[in-house]
């Protein structure tokens, strides 16, 4: 076993004897995995995290998952805005936000979608402009809905769009919002998912920033964004890969004990055999998972990105197939809350559609992958 083998099974350890000891209490375990340095792991040492990379973030997140208690804003807090900062952040943005991000004494949301424009990112319509008077503030106004944890959240990492100084097009911008900014306002929206974490519609009315809360260069464009996006890609399949491990551990356990005639389920070929596949799915899609996360971490941008898709995609489908066979495996148990599996079946299937569609990512493939034309 390689020395990172070794520490990212010691790790993995760490993180599930965490879950096991800490309560339901999502505030308790998100305090306790920032106090142990487990939430900005992924971070600079020097602002306080823990030197490493998405790798072992993902390892914490999919442990988590594992345990039956996966915190959603790992995804979003210091993978995406951690992230971004991190990489194209001010001295004064990392001093201000790592610190905290990484102990998780502090909270970042990320707000990217928008009602229209879906997956499109070029038709974002939340636009940034100068304010008139020349303080050289910003005046930010738009939408956004499916924003996890803005209640929780110091403040969003918000996507817009402003004009290009050359060229007087439109490109992508980041904004860091504080929550209690004067026009940002906040509406949870209802979702069947039990979590935690809630969903919002944010609403940005000429919200008034300083010229410091753009983090980056004003032109960097699309690379400051995807620096977020692939590392939210990488953690979603670690996010899925560890509820379907989760989901797979009880059908086993039930299938070792459950006894209707002379055996126990488990002999039977009908259950054990799509345990036996989705054990195999699950494996497989990890495999991509921790393939992207090392492209990612070796500054593999391009081949991070293609791998993180890939590793979504995969992640997806084989959760959702994990967690129906293990309801069914359960039968009239696999819907009661006593197993904790029926809950699962709308929170895997979210990982279908969210953060971006696996027909997206199919587009993604054979467009990008295979050199196949556009349809759009």
């Amino acid at each position: 076993m390689s020395t990172d083998a070794h520490e990212h099974q010691e790790l993995r350890s760490a993180v599930a004897a965490l879950a096991a000891r800490c309560g339901p209490d999502a505030d308790e375990l998100w305090a306790e995995a920032g106090r142990l340095g487990y939430l900005g792991v992924n971070l600079p040492a020097e602002y306080g995290g823990g030197g490493a990379g998405i790798t072992e973030l993902a390892v914490v997140l999919e442990e988590l998952a594992t345990a039956g208690r996966p915190l959603l804003l790992l995804v979003v807090s210091p993978a995406i805005c951690g992230t971004v900062i991190a990489r194209f952040g001010t001295g004064a943005q990392k001093r201000a936000w790592l610190p905290g991000l990484a102990a998780g004494t502090a909270r970042m949301a990320f707000g990217i979608t928008e009602p229209d424009a879906g997956s499109n990112a070029h038709r974002l319509s939340t636009t940034a402009r100068r304010a008139s008077d020349g303080s050289g503030d910003w005046l930010l106004t738009g939408r956004k809905v499916f924003i996890s944890g803005v209640d929780t959240a110091d403040a969003t990492l918000v996507v817009g769009r402003r004009e290009d100084a050359r060229t007087g097009r439109l490109r992508p911008a980041l904004f860091v919002v504080p929550r209690d900014a004067a026009g940002f306002t906040y509406r949870r929206i209802p979702m069947e998912v039990a979590s935690p974490e809630k969903q919002f519609e944010l609403v940005l009315d000429d919200v008034r920033l300083p010229a410091d809360a753009l983090v980056g260069e004003e032109d960097a464009g699309l690379e400051q964004l995807f620096a977020g996006l692939n590392p939210e890609r990488i953690m979603t399949a670690a996010f899925a890969t560890g509820m379907g491990r989760y989901a797979i551990g009880r059908a086993v356990a039930y299938a070792r004990t459950r006894q209707v005639w002379d055996v126990p389920i488990g002999a039977h070929q009908a259950v054990a055999h799509p345990l036996a596949q989705s054990h195999i799915e699950i494996e497989l899609a990890r495999l991509m998972l921790y393939k992207a996360a090392g492209l990612y971490d070796a500054g593999d941008d391009a081949g991070a990105g293609e791998a993180a898709n890939m590793a979504k995609y995969a992640a997806a489908e084989a959760v959702v197939r994990a967690v129906d066979r293990a309801v069914h495996t359960l039968g009239g148990n696999g819907l009661s809350t006593e197993y904790g599996l029926a809950s699962l079946i709308t929170a895997a299937r979210v990982t279908r559609v969210a953060p971006v569609s696996r027909e997206m990512i199919l587009n993604y493939v054979s467009h990008r992958t295979l050199g196949l034309p556009k349809s759009y």
